[in-house]
This record gives C-alpha cells, sequence and structure tokens, in this order.
C-alpha cells in the first residue's frame, strides 16, 4: 500500500488524475476551516509563552523530530527552559499524559518517547494540544514551549512557524491529499517564518538542515557487537522515507544485504523482526529502536543522527524568540495595570 502511495505522490500516475475531485473537495473544507478561525468564529486560545511550531504541510515524516532535538538543545544552550507537546500518533491517549525517560512508545507513541529518552526534556502529550500545553506549564518549569507538529492546529495560537521539508522530494507532484502529499497547499510555506530544508539543496529563504549520523548502537546495554562496515547488515526503517535511512547507510560505508520498510509509527513484534532480520545483524532507526528494545537481540543496532544549521538560521531564530519573550510580557505587563 504504501508503494503504491509513493508511487502516487512522488512518481507518475493516472491515479493522480482519478482522486483530484477527491482533493477538490479536501481544499474546499481545509479552506472553510482556516477562515472560521482567521475570522473569529472558531476560538484561537493564546498561552503565556511563546510557542514554536515544527510541522509540515506534506504527510509523512519529512525531519521534524531532529529538528525539534536540535531546538531543544539550542534553546537550553541560551538559558531557556524549553517544554515539548505531541499528539503522540500512533496511540491512544485518553486526555493527557506527561512523558518520562523510560516511557513506552505503546502508551505515549514513538517520536515522544525518543525525544525524552535522548533530551530528558519536559513533555506533554494528547489529542488536544492546548490542554497539553496548559498540562506542561502547570507541571513544569518551563518558558517557552516546542510544538511537535500541530502546523494545521489553528485552534492554537503560535508565536513562530517552523516548516520541515525533504529536500529530495520536496512538495512531490504538488497536489492536495488524497490526489497528493500535500495538506495544505504550496502557498502556506509563505506564511511560515522558517522554512526548513532537510536534505537536498536548500533555495532562497530557505534554511539548510542536515543530518549527521553517529556510530551505530546497541540496543541492548552491554552487547559487544562492533557493526563493522564490512559485515552484511539488514537495514529497516518505519518512517516516511525508509529508502532515505537506507542510503545513509550506504553512503557510510555499511554493506546492506537486505532492506526492510515498514509504515510509520507501525508497532512491532519479535517474530517480525526476526523474520526480516534472519540471522544477520539488524540496524534500524533511533525511532525504531525505542520500540524494539524489550525485545531486542545481541546483534541489533541503530543508526542515530544530529541535525544540524546554519549558524545564520540561529542567530534569526533567537532574535525572533527575544522579540516574541518582550511583546509578551509587555502585553501581561499592561494586563496588570487594570
Amino acid at each position: 500500500m504504501q508503494a503504491w502511495i509513493n508511487q502516487v505522490w512522488y512518481g507518475s500516475s493516472l491515479w493522480r488524475w482519478v482522486l483530484m475531485p477527491v482533493s477538490w473537495l479536501y481544499a474546499i473544507v481545509t479552506a472553510i476551516r482556516r477562515q472560521l478561525y482567521k475570522s473569529g468564529f472558531k476560538k484561537v486560545t493564546s498561552l503565556p509563552v511563546p510557542v514554536i511550531i515544527v510541522g509540515n504541510i506534506t504527510v509523512g515524516g519529512s525531519g521534524k523530530t531532529p529538528t525539534v532535538i536540535y531546538l531543544i538543545e539550542l534553546l537550553r544552550q541560551h538559558g531557556y527552559k524549553p517544554g515539548v507537546i505531541s499528539r503522540g500518533y500512533g496511540v491512544t491517549i485518553e486526555g493527557v499524559k506527561s512523558v518520562y525517560p523510560g516511557a513506552k512508545a505503546m502508551e505515549v507513541g514513538d517520536e515522544p518517547a525518543m525525544i525524552v529518552a535522548r533530551t530528558q526534556v519536559p513533555m506533554v502529550v494528547g489529542p488536544n494540544r492546548i490542554q497539553a500545553a496548559n498540562q506542561l506549564l502547570a507541571d513544569f518549569d518551563v518558558d517557552i514551549i516546542i510544538s511537535d507538529d500541530g502546523l494545521q492546529h489553528y485552534a492554537m495560537a503560535r508565536s513562530i512557524e517552523m516548516v520541515v521539508v525533504d529536500g529530495h522530494r520536496r512538495l512531490g507532484n504538488g497536489s492536495l491529499l488524497p490526489a497528493g502529499p500535500l495538506r495544505e497547499g504550496a502557498w502556506r510555506l509563505e506564511q511560515a517564518d522558517f522554512i526548513i530544508i532537510n536534505g537536498g539543496e536548500a533555495k532562497e529563504g530557505e534554511f539548510q538542515m542536515r543530518l549527521q549520523a553517529k556510530p551505530i548502537q546497541p540496543l541492548l546495554t552491554g552487547s559487544s557487537h562492533p557493526f563493522h562496515r564490512d559485515e552484511p547488515i539488514v537495514a529497516m526503517a518505519g518512517i516516511g522515507d525508509p529508502q532515505r535511512f537506507f542510503n545513509s547507510l550506504a553512503q557510510l560505508g555499511y554493506q546492506v544485504h537486505k532492506t526492510h520498510g515498514f509504515d510509520d509509527h507501525q508497532a512491532y513484534y519479535l517474530s517480525t523482526i526476526s523474520d526480516v532480520a534472519g540471522n544477520y545483524p539488524l540496524v534500524m532507526t533511533e525511532k525504531d529502536a525505542i520500540k524494539c528494545m524489550d525485545f531486542a537481540k545481541d546483534n541489533w543496532g541503530y543508526l542515530a543522527v544530529d541535525a544540524s544549521m546554519s549558524s545564520g538560521f540561529e542567530q534569526a531564530l533567537l532574535i525572533e524568540i527575544s522579540a516574541k519573550m518582550k511583546a509578551l510580557r509587555s502585553n501581561i505587563l499592561k494586563q496588570d495595570r487594570y
């Protein structure tokens, strides 16, 4: 199914034109929804701290999670106390739930579990982002909120919008769902504060992001498996674009014997992963690893990546954040006078 969707969205398929009438309907419905928020018929809730949205206008992975981790570390370096909210895709959450180190992906979602395992950042997940944000502010010492996804969640006001774009696949065939991968039209990029290009080459007005791979780490603590580059391995990935991960391993010099792509946010079981790996060493993404820790084998490893951005991006972002902080404080002070 995933291969067929990729062919329609990123290749050449007549199904695009068959699905186009549904895309037109989708465009009308989403335009009405945006207008209801813009006109005030639907309520937009503002929060007492700046909110940075890290989202995209396409379905599937584009590099939001590495961007969120990068922002957490950058903000901490400059004295801010960030917290993160997320929908928690792939799991059912009643109300909201705080995410702590050691949280299971099946309880809070794979990306939240991974983000907290890596950074120990205060984080709350739940389908209602405003409720999640209020819980985050109530339970943790946070002075800025990063929303992992939520670009189209217009009920929550935002201070800064970042749109992450896959630099290789870009916007696919340029059509809205379901004929194409777009949640909103390409025009939406013009409204964002920052357009971040993951891979490929950034154009004028865009900021380049590169993902830098770390050495392969074993899933099992204490494992002595070396993961040599001349050793044949099996690679698996359950992300928006598994081929990008497979290409990365090959570019790093690893001998990839076989690859297997899973759907994004898919649940994993020992029998399934063992069938894929056979007797070969298995290498997966960090997001996949967080779901396989409980039944990992000695020769299973994961490849973590760090996002890197230009100093120009960092400077522009920090200036924008400072301005938003001052505006919020000024508004609070004015309200306190009355």
